[in-house]
């Protein structure tokens, strides 16, 4: 289930949206060499948010390995920034362009709806407390979190209030079926979210690694609450007022 693109108009640029998207690619370039070691592995290790380091589970000096002739340091004191630097990084290809693409796809609409500087604190909230339901979900764990995809799962919580009856064009693969269906943006959201619950549950149990599927669920949680404070009224208005006209021409 793949999102291709939704049928909602926007009123304004979406200079934050590309900004985000530009400092997760720049990211990836500079700090993390495209995905080639040692700075991938590295930049995980030095600038990903570690659960058992920022609720002090874990002993300081405490070594833990993530690849060849590299391991990260478990600091005496935890570095908070990691919680801001996580959201910009990522483990691979797959990974960054993935977030990139659902960013994109549901994030003009939400900064359309609230305005750049309100989207701008919204995103990193939404992203602290994507890392911070991670963090309570393992907190023993020493595995860094990389990823936009919490604060990307606020986007869409938003999303799923502000405009839930949108369509959203949607590819679907099961196996050798390839189709292309139209959903109302709610019943896409709302079975995105259920399947990081799912997820969710059996990854309690683990130690930690693979998909962070209660980052994914604090973040789109806090997304559909904070929406409410965040909002503009008045941009809302406006918004659904174009949003019917586009839909009385299609």
């Amino acid at each position: 289930m793949f999102p291709l693109r939704d049928d909602n108009p926007t009123i304004g640029s979406s200079a934050i949206t590309v900004a985000l998207v530009g400092l997760n690619l720049a990211a990836w370039f500079l700090v993390q060499g495209l995905g080639t070691e040692p700075a991938l592995v590295r930049s995980i290790c030095e600038l990903g948010a570690i659960p058992g380091e920022l609720l002090g589970r874990i002993p300081a000096g405490t070594q833990v390995p993530l690849g060849p002739g590299v391991a990260c340091r478990i600091d005496a004191e935890p570095s908070f920034v990691t919680v801001f630097s996580s959201m910009f990084l990522h483990g691979g290809w797959f990974h960054l362009l993935g977030n990139m693409w659902f960013l994109w796809v549901f994030g003009d609409n939400v900064e359309d709806a609230m305005g750049h500087g309100r989207f701008v604190v919204f995103y990193l909230l939404c992203g602290v407390a994507a890392v911070a339901a991670q963090a309570l979900s393992h907190p023993s764990s020493a595995i860094p979190m990389v990823g936009a995809s919490g604060a990307i799962g606020g986007v869409m919580g938003a999303y799923a209030i502000l405009y839930p009856r949108v369509g959203v064009h949607l590819l679907i693969v099961l196996g050798f079926w390839i189709d292309r269906v139209i959903v109302p943006a709610w019943m896409m959201l709302g079975l995105w979210f259920l399947m990081q619950v799912i997820g969710g549950v059996p990854a309690l149990s683990a130690e930690g690694g693979g998909v962070a599927f209660w980052a994914h669920v604090g973040g789109f949680v806090a997304g559909a609450v904070l929406v409410f404070p965040f909002r503009d009224r008045r941009r809302v208005e406006a918004h659904r007022q174009l949003l019917r006209r586009y839909e009385l021409r299609v």
